[in-house]
């Protein structure tokens, strides 16, 4: 499959590149899900267009990565569906849905992943675990109250990804979470406990769109029965900041005294 991007995700799918010769990835754009930038969602539009009209003139599959983060279902009821009409509240969110409508508008065939929180050595600082980190470090970290996020580790994407791709889908949209929505809270515990670091913590109203959403998963269950063996439940997310702590790029730097 061919790659366009060259950021987190994109690095992590180069292990599949030599498969799925019918596919390609659209894995670059605006990867923060507090984005604004009306500059930066024209440019990822563009881009979109570019890619999804090229993959129509040759028959190929693109597979977008959307979101499942609380601006695209936080307005919704209960846990988050694919097949629900959403009604996004951030500007992020209306940004990914007007882009799934816009390839789904194209006559390209596709394949539209709605990611949760993903997580693994080499993110971006701006996402959500170097931005905990590194506030942890620094001696505060402020939280929403409420705030509760889904967190998958990278390494299943890939796998879950390579599975989906095996399978043919088109013209389809696919959660792919873990379907436990971690209170920040807890996923601030643990980060300490394992950094050994102590931080003031400050709880800030959100004053906005809700912080906290559930992801139904059950259409990836079905889909990717593998899911049942990577330990999703409510102990997954350790297990994913522990595997994000231990690489060594990721463990920070003494702090100073």
């Amino acid at each position: 499959m061919d790659i366009v991007g060259n950021g987190f995700l994109a690095r992590n799918l180069r292990p599949l590149a030599a498969r799925h010769p019918d596919t390609v990835v659209l894995a670059a754009g605006v990867s923060s899900a507090g984005g604004t930038s009306w500059e930066a969602f024209a440019r990822e539009t563009a881009l979109l267009t570019e890619v999804a009209a090229r993959c129509r003139a040759t028959g190929r599959r693109l597979l977008f990565f959307s979101t499942a983060s609380t601006g695209m279902y936080g307005a919704g009821p209960g846990p988050g569906t694919e097949d629900r009409p959403v009604t996004p509240c951030t500007p992020y969110g209306v940004h990914k849905l007007s882009l799934e409508e816009r390839l789904r508008d194209s006559g390209a065939e596709h394949l539209v992943l709605r990611l949760s929180h993903v997580v693994g050595p080499g993110q971006p600082p701006h996402q959500l675990l170097p931005g905990l980190v590194r506030q942890l470090r620094e001696g505060m970290v402020r939280v929403h109250r409420g705030a509760a996020r889904d967190l998958i580790a990278v390494a299943d994407v890939v796998t879950i990804v390579d599975r989906l791709l095996t399978l043919g889908l088109r013209g389809q949209t696919v959660n792919v979470a873990s379907g436990e929505a971690v209170p920040v809270d807890l996923i601030v515990d643990h980060l300490q406990r394992r950094l050994g670091l102590a931080a003031r913590r400050e709880h800030q109203d959100p004053g906005g769109p809700p912080v906290s959403t559930g992801i139904c998963t059950r259409k990836l269950r079905r889909l990717v029965p593998e899911t049942a063996g990577m330990s999703f439940g409510p102990a997954y997310y350790r297990r994913v900041l522990d595997g994000f702590l231990d690489h060594p790029d990721e463990r920070p730097a003494p702090a100073r005294a």
